[in-house]
């Protein structure tokens, strides 16, 4: 009976983890839900705001793997909490920045601690979860970011009430005060690091394999494509539909939610028997073709809009799908976390490169540029899922 309580409990504690999953994608949100009000008040051009979403990502761009080690070597549950918790001082750092240096500074920081929280919590949530509900843990995980930066994003009309400056502080009190939940909620979840290994071996042996590099740059292009777009959109609709900025980012918030439906999709298609391959082949082909309709001239802002809705739905697929191709891929057993961290580390290149070379084409040559940049990805995450789909899963796996 006791271990019937201890299963059916198990939900709640999950939940609680994606929770943490969703506040930090506040931090994703939030940048371009503030970024006319950030260009205003430090006087900087469209060249220099796509870095402060592109800073986000500078740091984890670089030590994503380093990170996903540390989760096994730690523990997840630690690293959950000390993300959530480094989020919330460079918040309130970030809150009383003077010039656009230091608020790029403490970006970065909220960068590592949100790569922090997003490699550690889907490995907590692997050790949580029974091995029948797995796919659909991991499926309710991939909709922490659409569902995080939708609620930012709703919270826009805040913006004229507190300002930049504000939102920045109560972000941080968000993230300060769910670490403490968190930390208090997971008491019972697994806290053991890994057994002593070398640090060196494990970076050596994921690196190494095939499998991680192939899923870290799906994602890489995944995250450029979808942020090339949804970094900007609350100012591309603005333009297209001739509305407020509070409006645009409504708008906004509205076609970023949806995709967490795709997310919700993804795992009964998974458990169903669907290929991963031709999931990711759906969502990359439609996504590539849609960021023609978004930002290419001659199309109504109605059309735009909805196939805005239609790239961020169908995209959603995506992001579950390669999570959960990271427990097949990953070189060990034991080196989840690591190959996790991987992945997540080509998710912050794609953050950090879709948003600057978006912005730069786009102040050069206008959005329908951007179009062309969208389907260039699109099409090398083609050829990659293709080559993927040909690999076999790694051999500590593949039993």
């Amino acid at each position: 009976m006791s271990e019937r309580r201890s299963d059916d409990s198990r939900w709640p504690t999950i939940l609680l983890i994606v929770g943490a999953g969703i506040v930090s994608a506040f931090q994703v949100g939030k940048a371009p839900t503030a970024l006319a009000a950030v260009q205003a008040d430090l006087a900087i051009g469209l060249a220099m705001a796509s870095w402060l979403l592109s800073a986000f990502a500078i740091v984890g761009a670089l030590s994503g793997i380093a990170i996903g080690v540390a989760v096994d070597h730690v523990g997840a549950r630690r690293m959950v909490v000390g993300g959530l918790l480094l989020q919330g001082a460079g918040s309130a750092v970030g809150a009383f920045a003077g010039a656009a240096p230091l608020l790029l500074l403490t970006r970065a920081i909220e960068g590592v601690g949100f790569l922090t929280v997003t490699v550690a919590a889907p490995t907590l949530i692997v050790g949580m979860a029974r091995p029948r509900d797995l796919g659909r843990a991991i499926a309710v995980w991939g909709t922490f970011m659409p569902v995080g930066m939708t609620v930012v994003m709703l919270g826009a009309p805040l913006l004229t009430v507190i300002g930049w400056r504000g939102y920045w502080l109560v972000n941080a009190a968000v993230l300060i005060g769910y670490a403490v939940l968190l930390a208090y909620g997971t008491r019972a979840a697994p806290t053991a690091a890994a057994q002593h290994r070398s640090i060196a071996d494990d970076l050596r042996q994921t690196t190494a394999a095939g499998g991680p590099w192939l899923l870290a740059s799906l994602m890489a292009a995944f995250s450029a494509a979808f942020f090339a777009v949804f970094g900007f959109l609350p100012a591309i609709l603005s333009d297209r539909l001739a509305v407020g900025p509070t409006t645009g980012s409504l708008m906004a918030a509205g076609a970023v939610a949806v995709n967490a439906l795709g997310n919700l999709a993804c795992g009964p298609l998974l458990t169903r028997g669907v290929p991963r391959a031709h999931v990711l082949l759906i969502g990359f082909v439609t996504m590539g073709l849609c960021g023609f309709g978004v930002m290419g001239e001659g199309v109504s802002g109605p059309v735009a809009y909805a196939l805005c809705v239609v790239f961020s739905a169908v995209g959603g697929l995506v992001p579950v799908a390669l999570i959960d191709g990271a427990p097949r891929h990953a070189p060990r057993p034991d080196l989840v976390g690591a190959t996790v961290g991987f992945l997540m580390q080509g998710n912050n290149v794609g953050l950090l490169l879709g948003p600057v070379i978006s912005g730069g084409l786009a102040a050069a040559l206008g959005w329908p540029m951007v179009s062309f940049f969208v389907a260039a990805l699109a099409f090398a995450a083609v050829v990659l899922t293709l080559t993927l789909r040909a690999r076999p899963a790694e051999a500590a796996l593949s039993s």
